[in-house]
């Protein structure tokens, strides 16, 4: 059988696991905060308010539980067993971060509703009986899975993980049933990746129950990628392909979403069994997405697949960015950052966070896009399941804001806070070295590069703090009190090693000087990034004219942009020097123009406001913005999608 060969590979972890948890063969180099630990502020904060109070709170969750009472589902167009997981993840996290008896409310009775859908046998899913293993059955159950897990870790519901285990139970028993592998069941077109993800929560479930069946299925699922198959006669090969550096869009399917939940799941594998070519394979496919498919904004894919999008982005996509990628590409960034301990990671997240993520967000929290394109129109996602009301992206979204706690401040091996995020945030922390400790964030970041940083142990005591220096901070200075320190290394942690009492400050000054960045494919073509944020030309403030115009700044070099007084409901404006060329009768001059962060741009979300980000050099401005990019995300619609109005609550807790 395929497991053996992990299981002589888990036997010695498991060995002594009689009760709790599997000991970890491989402890982390960075841990996520504890939950309730970092209370987020500022205009993030607000952010997190919306899409709690608009999207998570607003969720009638009778709607999501009702496909697990009819079980009804068996065609390819049916994945509706993902949504009650998603959104309860999301909750869980939330309350988390922002506990309420509210949230909790919800949580509880939505937890209760799904556990009365499960059978004697354990079962918890959608699909027909008939059906079983078709399409996205594995892959609904692995988020069921992951919302009880959450609900287990993050709640202490001590109702989740005895579910979880009679749900995977059920799920090995088919499996051995059947005689089929859990790598070869799904759609022929996503070769095995949406089914094979379930090992994130098997690897999890393994650690949280002390059940090494769990850690074996998932190896098995793991050791079949590499064995002649359904798929292709040497396998899949998902491994070896990470660690031959294979380009994305050349593995298995090229499924951008599906291969990132994988390798989220070798990562869980590799803390249970400590093997290193594991966990080599997760930092190498993360290192060959960065170079090949992460664009300027933090995310990939084109028509959800790998595209070689580092060198198309600067190309009309038909369906870039989807936002379910963008999300999976952070719990990944979030996995890496975990193992190595690496800041980079920590840079791309906070990248990621600031443009991509917050860009596919409606204003007000209540919806999310499903494409988000570098030049045209926001707009956003469709419902795919009336009855549910709900896409795929817009489920998945707030669950990549409501982790942002979980790496914005992390624990290092010592058990010393390690600070990631610089957003207006109170920190809780509490370790065998600092009892207890508050930490008090003040910044107007990523707007301004000051933060304050206020200790407040209970008495004094010497432990490290390690704060984040990004790679795009060139010249970093760092005070403690009144002290200046020696100016930290971009791209490492500053270790401010020392005895701290109650009131002390340390202080950054963030280099924010911009940086023109040339298009990789060698394109004609230019952005502007300031610190994190990617900036955007918008057509609310820069009109379509008859003028051809130049970026007056050198390419690949810092220079200082200073922020304006925003317009409404845009979070980050500067003006940029552009070279104006009227004709060849009248010198040039310059003009300065509002760019404004990627994020905001568009934001009007009504098919008509236009932005861009890559900008030929010439850029004529009557055809800056292309127009009706959405009929390319939406070639079949008539017209764009609206944010549909809330339903008449039909039975919701």
């Amino acid at each position: 059988m395929p497991h053996r060969v992990m299981r002589r590979l888990l036997i010695g972890i498991v060995a002594t696991a009689t009760t709790g948890a599997i000991g970890a063969a491989a402890p982390d180099a960075l841990a996520p905060a504890p939950p309730g630990a970092v209370s987020i502020g500022g205009r993030l904060g607000e952010r997190m308010d919306r899409a709690l109070r608009h999207r998570v709170l607003a969720q009638d969750t009778d709607r999501i539980v009702e496909p697990f009472r009819t079980r009804a589902e068996h065609t390819p167009g049916h994945w509706r067993g993902e949504y009650w997981g998603k959104w309860f993840t999301s909750a869980a996290l939330a309350w988390a971060a922002r506990p309420s008896p509210e949230l909790r409310a919800k949580l509880d009775a939505a937890l209760s509703a799904l556990l009365a859908t499960q059978s004697p046998d354990g079962n918890i899913g959608t699909w027909r009986a008939d059906a079983r293993f078709g399409a996205w059955d594995v892959w609904s159950r692995k988020y069921t899975l992951l919302g009880l897990l959450a609900a287990h870790e993050l709640l202490g519901d001590p109702r989740a993980l005895p579910a979880a285990q009679r749900m995977a139970d059920h799920l090995l028993a088919q499996v051995d049933a059947d005689r089929v592998r859990i790598a070869e069941t799904g759609l022929d077109v996503l070769q095995g990746l949406a089914s094979s993800s379930v090992i994130v929560p098997l690897a999890r479930l393994a650690d949280a129950s002390g059940d090494p069946r769990y850690a074996e299925a998932a190896g098995a699922i793991v050791q079949s990628w590499s064995e002649p198959g359904r798929w292709a006669p040497e396998g899949v090969r998902l491994i070896e392909a990470a660690l031959e550096d294979h380009p994305p869009s050349t593995i298995a399917s090229r499924k951008a979403y599906e291969m990132m939940s994988c390798f989220e799941g070798v990562a869980e594998l590799y803390r249970l069994t400590g093997e290193m070519r594991l966990r080599e394979a997760v930092i190498r496919f993360a290192n060959t997405l960065r170079r090949h498919e992460r664009m300027i904004v933090g995310s990939g894919s084109n028509q959800e697949l790998w595209c070689d999008g580092v060198t198309d982005q600067t190309e009309m996509l038909e369906q870039p960015l989807e936002t379910c990628v963008t999300v999976t590409w952070m719990h990944l960034c979030e996995q890496v950052l975990r193992l190595t301990g690496d800041p980079l990671w920590a840079d791309e997240l906070e990248l990621t966070l600031y443009n991509a993520l917050l860009g596919a967000m409606t204003p007000e929290g209540s919806w999310w896009a499903y494409f988000s394109p570098l030049a045209g129109q926001r707009v956003p996602s469709h419902v795919q399941h009336a009855d549910v009301g709900l896409s795929c992206c817009v489920a998945n979204g707030p669950r990549g804001l409501f982790a942002v706690p979980r790496w914005a401040v992390m624990r290092a091996s010592d058990g010393s806070p390690v600070i990631n995020l610089y957003a207006p945030m109170t920190v809780h922390w509490s370790s065998p070295e600092t009892t207890s400790l508050w930490i008090h964030v003040r910044t107007d970041h990523p707007r301004d590069g000051r933060v304050e940083i206020e200790l407040r142990p209970d008495r004094p005591r010497r432990f490290p703090l390690r704060l984040r220096i990004p790679a795009w901070s060139a010249n970093t200075r760092v005070w403690v009190n009144e002290g200046a320190t020696e100016p930290p290394p971009a791209g490492q942690y500053a270790l401010l090693d020392r005895e701290w009492s109650p009131g002390d400050l340390v202080r950054l000054d963030l280099d924010l000087r911009a940086r023109v960045v040339t298009a990789p494919s060698g394109a004609p073509a230019r952005a502007v990034r300031r610190g994190p944020i990617v900036l955007a030309l918008d057509d609310r403030f820069v009109a379509p004219t008859n003028l051809a115009v130049r970026l007056a700044l050198p390419a690949n070099e810092p220079v200082e942009l200073q922020c304006v007084e925003a317009p409404a409901g845009v979070d980050l404006a500067v003006r940029v020097p552009f070279e104006v060329r009227p004709s060849h009768y009248v010198h040039h001059h310059t003009n300065l123009l509002l760019m404004c962060d990627y994020a905001s741009a568009g934001n009007a979300w009504d098919g008509t406001n236009s932005f861009r980000v890559w900008l030929p050099q010439p850029l004529y401005l009557r055809t800056a913005y292309p127009p009706d990019t959405w009929r390319l995300m939406y070639p079949r619609s008539s017209a764009p999608p609206e944010v549909p109005r809330p339903p008449s609550p039909t039975g919701s807790h």
